[in-house]
This record gives structure tokens, C-alpha cells and sequence, in this order.
């Protein structure tokens, strides 16, 4: 299925799927930037396991997604159980 929609995305657009088959393995690094307005050196010397951050982000709100620090799209947090997970609103 991830090969099917990397094939039909606009990002990939042109690009054979046969090529993705073969660069599939490469490995990638994906994160999200939370913002955290205000957060001092001291606030990250002070955080330990269990610590609880406040941010500004509202929910809802669909933040910036990257794949090896290039943005490749948008995304939006949601609890699945106990996790949680992000869904790709967009890729651009």
C-alpha cells in the first residue's frame, strides 16, 4: 500500500514505480516540529523521565512533517489507545 501512494503522489509524480521499488530500502529519518516557544537550555537540563513540556500548539492544528530535515508535508496528532500517532494531512 505505501508503495501504491508514493507511486500516485504529486511528489512523485514522473517517477516510475519501479524506482521507488528499488530505493525503497534506503533508511530515512522522519520527525515533527512541536513548537515550544519560550524553552530555555535550563528548561532541557531540567528534564528527566516523566517531565511534562507545555506548548503552545492548539489541537487540531496540523504541523510541519520532514523526512531527513527536508518538510515533505503537514501532519495532525490523534491518540490511538494508549500511543500516540500522527496522520499525513498533506504532502507537498
Amino acid at each position: 500500500m505505501a508503495e501504491a501512494a508514493l507511486a500516485t503522489s504529486p511528489a512523485t509524480s514522473g517517477i516510475s514505480p519501479e524506482l521507488w521499488e528499488e530505493a525503497g530500502w534506503l533508511p530515512c529519518n522522519v520527525s515533527v516540529d512541536l513548537p515550544l516557544n519560550g524553552f530555555t537550555v535550563r528548561d532541557l537540563l531540567q528534564l528527566s523521565i516523566g517531565s511534562v513540556v507545555e506548548t503552545k500548539w492548539k489541537t487540531g492544528e496540523d504541523l510541519p512533517v520532514r523526512a531527513n530535515q527536508r518538510q515533505i508535508g503537514w501532519v495532525e496528532f490523534e491518540a490511538l489507545g494508549e500511543f500516540l500517532a500522527f496522520r499525513l494531512t498533506e504532502l507537498i
